[in-house]
């Protein structure tokens, strides 16, 4: 008797076992090969490594060493403002 609800036990605690590493496979098959190629989705899941890599690689050298123009410019809000020397001292 105990034996076999101890089989039953262990043949299903095996079986969530298998679905779970199916499921953890597949996640990371997907993800490698679609999900990943969405900025949303890894964002959602907090994947900064690549984002990071993104940016880098997209930007060109002349990008950087250029100045930014003057219409791509947002204007200062009140935080960034410069307070006069008369008014910090």
């Amino acid at each position: 008797m105990w034996q076999s609800v101890g089989l039953t036990f262990l043949v299903f605690v095996a079986t969530l076992i298998c679905v779970l590493l199916f499921m953890l496979c597949g996640w990371y098959v997907v993800w490698h090969l679609f999900l990943s190629k969405f900025k949303f989705l890894r964002e959602l899941v907090c994947d900064s490594g690549s984002l990071q890599g993104e940016s880098e690689s997209s930007e060109t050298p002349s990008d950087s060493d250029a100045p930014p123009s003057p219409e791509k410019q947002k204007p200062k809000s009140t935080r960034q403002r410069r307070i006069p020397a008369e008014e910090a001292t």
